[in-house]
Order: structure tokens, then sequence, then C-alpha cells
């Protein structure tokens, strides 16, 4: 069973502090993640911080109207660099999600590393190519359009690497 690697980077026009902020939140998942997906955090917020240990329980619709729940449990942070969240329970065989931040001059990069399993053997391969692949990519270019919604976009050309 093949192990995949989906990675976007982003930059965007605000300052790492005020990234990190949002970003970190388990309560401003919902905003930026589209809304055909009706996600709803079910447990797991306990404030603005994220924390290493800390259980976030999420229910959400990927695809073809059926719900899913979600587990994910925050296993490293280190203030205003990065964030790992991996899937405790769900619908991958595996996945991490890696969340890094860098200030760069006139605002901030921001880079997520995910890389996951799909079970069903080869015909879990073949649903990473049909549908996976391509929902990973809807989900981050609604997320781009909703910073750059949020904060403006990068000026001239490279808004996305």
């Amino acid at each position: 069973m093949a192990i995949y690697a989906f990675e976007r980077t982003q930059l965007i026009p605000a300052d790492i502090d005020t990234l990190w902020d949002f970003f970190s939140s388990p309560a401003n998942l919902a905003t930026i993640t589209p809304p055909e997906m009706k996600f709803k955090q079910t447990s797991g917020y306990t404030g603005d911080k994220i924390y290493a240990g800390q259980l976030i329980r999420y229910r959400v619709i990927p695809m073809a109207g059926i719900p899913v729940r979600w587990l994910t449990e925050i296993t490293h942070v280190a203030d205003k660099q990065f964030f790992v969240d991996e899937q405790r329970m769900g619908p991958f065989s595996f996945w991490q999600h890696q969340h890094h931040f860098a200030a760069v001059e006139g605002g901030t990069k921001m880079t997520d590393i995910i890389h996951y399993k799909v079970p069903g053997w080869f015909i879990g391969s073949l649903m990473n190519k049909l549908v996976i692949e391509k929902r990973l990519n809807q989900i981050f270019e609604f997320r781009r359009q909703k910073t750059t919604e949020i904060w403006g976009a990068w000026p001239g050309t490279g808004a996305v690497e």
C-alpha cells in the first residue's frame, strides 16, 4: 500500500503572528473548509491555543454526500513555526498533516505537507488517482481563495508555489 504525498505552499500578505493565531485555532477550520463538506467540529475545542496531545473530533462530508467521523490528534507544536495533526480515526489508513509557517518579506510563507494511505489496496490506489487527489486540490484551492479574501492577494506573481 503506497503512502501518498500532497504539498501546497502559499504566500500570504499577513504577519506570521496573525496567521499562526488563525490557522492554529480549531475554531477557524470551518472557515477554510469548502461549505459543501458541511464541516462540523464535535469536540476537542478548548480555547484558542492548540497543544500536543489535543484530540479533536469532526464530522465532514468529503464526497458523495456520505458523512464521515474523523478524530485527529495534534502531535507536535512549535509556536509560530509548525504543528502536526494525525488521524486517529477516519477514512484513511494513515493521515499526517504538517502545517509550516515562515516569516518572509511582505508576509508569511505557509506550507502544508500531507502524507496519507488509502485503504483498499489497488482499489484504494485507483480511488486516490480518480477522486482523492482531485478533492485535495479542490479543498486547498478553496482555502487559497478564502485566505486571499481575508488577507488579500500576494503582490505580483508567485502567490502559490
